[in-house]
């Protein structure tokens, strides 16, 4: 029988000790270790079409559990046809327990249903250990019944970890078991 370990306790007892080896870290806080997952999605079509946050919402919520935060204008833009105060998109900001459940399904099931997927890129860090991953379609989640979308709509997620370089936070997913390319 396997026993399925979350991906924290995999933390605590594989990862932390071989990146407090890997670095020769003096001190144990400094071990780099996950902050938070956010999830972001712009809606553009939102200023014409009201379904189009509904329907979002009710996707964050499957996807992550949780329901979404709405966006909206600070300011009128004309040329968009964009008026103040109007909701515009949304964002999850997942901790603890919620966050390594998602991190879990992102990698062992929803990357690998991408289409032609080969891995993620290296370069999407942000100087300071940060990594972003931009997905096109929603539909590569499993919560999400196909039949059920209005349109195929994209999302940012952003894994925000302690990790001072890139060096240090490409080693710590890496070592989370997430996919890069080589």
């Amino acid at each position: 029988m396997i026993v399925e370990t979350s991906l924290k306790e995999k933390y605590e007892t594989e990862i932390f000790p071989e990146l407090l080896q890997e670095f020769k870290y003096k001190n144990i806080h400094e071990v780099p270790k996950l902050v938070k997952i956010t999830l972001n999605r712009g809606i553009g079509e939102a200023a014409q079409n009201n379904k189009a946050i509904d329907k979002s919402i009710e996707e964050f919520a499957y996807i992550t559990g949780q329901k979404p935060i709405i966006t909206k204008t600070r300011k009128s833009i004309a040329g968009f046809k964009i008026r103040e105060d109007i909701p515009i998109g949304l964002k999850v900001t997942l901790r603890r327990e919620k966050m390594y459940n998602f991190l879990n399904k992102l990698i062992n099931l929803s990357l690998p249903r991408i289409r032609d997927f080969r891995g993620i890129s290296k370069k999407q860090f942000d100087g300071r250990g940060n990594y972003n991953l931009g997905l096109k379609e929603q539909i590569i989640f499993p919560e999400i019944n196909y039949e059920q979308i209005d349109k195929i709509r994209g999302m940012n997620i952003t894994i925000v970890t302690t990790a001072k370089s890139d060096k240090e936070g490409l080693a710590l997913l890496k070592k989370f078991g997430m996919p890069f390319k080589e």
